[in-house]
């Protein structure tokens, strides 16, 4: 790992993600595709969720071969989706340190106005 803690480095990373090419990979921090910091040295380090984000992004970019201008539209859609999948775990969390009757209550009232 790079000094940071749980941080990589962008050779690091194209060794994770091999298919990305570092010219896109710079693109895609300029874009704000990307969210990647600055070590002191001003090298760019990147975190596990952007290594996944790299991956999701050579997916779309170089494999699906997603048009350019496509991008931020695809991108906030994914961006929404895994926010809304963060919100509804953490509902079920909550819901599951609540007594029985409560959580099958709030499960039944899911359950009709879904099929509404």
């Amino acid at each position: 790992m790079g000094g940071n803690a749980g941080m990589i480095r962008i050779e690091e990373l194209l060794g994770l993600v091999p298919e990305a090419p570092q010219a896109e990979i710079t693109l895609w921090i300029e874009r704000c595709w990307l969210r990647a910091e600055r070590a002191p040295d001003g090298a760019w380090i990147f975190t596990e969720v952007d290594v996944a984000r790299v991956r999701l992004l050579t997916e779309l970019r170089i494999t699906l071969e997603v048009a350019e201008e496509t991008m931020p539209v695809v991108l906030s859609l994914i961006d929404q989706l895994y926010d809304a999948r963060r919100t509804v775990k953490a509902l079920l969390g909550a819901l599951e340190t609540q007594p029985a009757p409560v959580r099958q209550a709030v499960l039944a009232r899911a359950r009709s106005q879904g099929s509404e």
